[in-house]
């Protein structure tokens, strides 16, 4: 990894285009990025600049979607950038490639815009348009924040385009499958992303069950959640490990039609269970052995799966316990979970009222597990958040989730009616930062009724990402 590292502007100058790499349509010679660097390009300029020295044509498109698929067809199809508007901007980039400049006709284009091309799909769509010539190289990311010019020239160069769904390189296959490239990010979402290129540096230490360097997004998940010891805590603990990797791997295969991302199982294992009494260490929480837990882990992960370790701290804080679990923890696809209903103060005993945890506990464990993921070159953790009333979490609003080493997933985990779960789900997801991914619990016995596979991904809004089964 290059230390110096551009963030480029998003009007395009000469300097930027004597510098830079590309190709004409002619032009056999694959880009290859000297360093990484982010561009933001809402007309397409910066983007022409930095992938063509020059070129005989440029296709010049209006702002309306119809003039905009027209354009980006056109560039891609015949390996030419495409530019948008007619500014001052855009006329200096024409002059500078030396190009002819073809204008989409706004009422043909409107004509034979496609049913099935929208604002939403466009930049899917023309990240499948199939280019002029494929081409080697460094990949080029775009995301939704990338202008359709960008997108189109960008695919119209030919080279490895990968279109994400956040601003996270490791959400990128080629990253993954070469974490030591150089990358050109589009759109003004890798501008503003602060840790870009600690996050690509962290691409280095390998992929989570199921492909790609992110818990999320790339994969969805649906656990069993249980302890070893037996049915009483959980439906994983009704059954051998191999067993429940079985129920759930059926669990998954009813979600799976229904997704277009892999759906992947996983277990959630009760790694200390709050109790009644104060026991050995005085805390009201009863801490298992690794040992115990490993055959579970071991089970899921081996059928490329996940595990997450779950925490009923009692009167014992969350980091202590955490730190008691660290070789499973350093497995790559073993996460962590903390489950505020159980923590307690001093003078309290669990199940006597649901117990809540500071939003500074929180920062201290997730801090302490984002370190020991950086420490033991371990691709990112899921830390999972427990809450179903808004007590459980004091101040949430003061949560660290400026990790890139953890996915932060808050854990809707409430029981009862649809029109109560629903009431929960809303609540809970108030005010909540953006980076926290949403997941759902569902109940065999306590849910009335219990929702279906397809009522749970149709029907909860947004979809969850990690399901779980008690």
């Amino acid at each position: 990894m290059k230390l110096s590292r551009a963030i480029l502007a998003a009007a395009a100058t000469l300097s930027l285009a004597a510098c830079s790499n590309g190709a004409t349509p002619d032009n056999d010679t694959s880009v290859d990025f000297k360093e990484t660097e982010r561009i933001a390009s809402a007309d397409g300029t910066a983007t022409s600049a930095k992938l063509f020295k020059e070129s005989k044509k440029v296709v010049v498109a209006g702002d309306s979607l119809a003039e905009q698929w027209a354009g980006a067809q056109q560039a891609v199809e015949q390996g030419i950038p495409m530019l948008e508007g007619d500014s001052e901007e855009v006329q200096k980039e024409i002059d500078r490639l030396g190009a002819e400049a073809e204008h989409v006709d706004p009422e043909k284009a409107k004509e034979n815009l496609p049913e099935d091309v929208n604002k939403d799909n466009i930049l899917q769509k023309i990240v499948e348009l199939k280019p002029k010539k494929e081409r080697e190289g460094e990949p080029i990311l775009l995301n939704s924040t990338t202008s359709i010019a960008s997108a189109a020239t960008a695919r119209a160069l030919g080279s490895p385009v990968d279109l994400l769904q956040g601003s996270d390189p490791r959400e990128s296959e080629h990253v993954m499958e070469n974490p030591d490239t150089e990358v050109l990010a589009v759109g003004e979402g890798f501008v503003q992303e602060n840790n870009f290129d600690e996050r690509l540096e962290l691409a280095k230490n390998g992929e989570v069950a199921g492909g790609g360097g992110l818990v999320f997004p790339g994969r969805r998940m649906i656990a069993l959640y249980g302890h070893p010891s037996g049915g009483a805590l959980g439906v994983m603990g009704e059954y051998k490990p191999e067993d429940a990797v079985k129920k759930a791997e059926e669990l998954v295969a009813e979600y799976q039609p229904m997704e277009s991302q892999p759906v992947i199982p996983a277990f959630e294992i009760i790694a200390t269970v709050a109790a009644a009494e104060p026991g050995p260490d005085g805390d009201y929480s009863n801490e298992a052995d690794p040992e115990e837990l490993k055959p579970y882990i071991d089970a899921i992960t081996n059928a490329g799966g996940y595990a997450v370790l779950d925490l009923q701290s009692g009167q014992a804080d969350f980091l202590s316990q955490a730190k008691r679990y660290e070789e499973l923890l350093k497995n790559p696809n073993v996460g962590l979970a903390l489950d505020p209903e159980w923590r307690i103060k001093p003078g309290e005993v669990p199940m006597q009222r649901v117990g809540n945890v500071e939003a500074s506990e929180i920062n201290e464990t997730s801090e302490w597990l984002a370190n020991f993921v950086r420490e033991n070159n371990l691709p990112q953790k899921a830390l999972v958040l427990h809450q179903f009333q808004v007590q459980m979490i004091q101040n949430r609003e003061d949560l660290n989730v400026d990790h890139p080493e953890l996915a932060f997933v808050l854990h809707a985990d409430g029981h009862g009616t649809p029109e109560q779960k629903f009431d929960t789900w809303n609540v809970i997801r108030q005010d909540l930062q953006p980076e926290i991914f949403m997941a759902w619990k569902n109940f065999f016995d306590e849910d009335q009724p219990m929702f279906t596979p397809e009522q749970t991904y149709n029907d909860v809004k947004p979809r969850p990402w990690f399901v779980s089964y008690q």
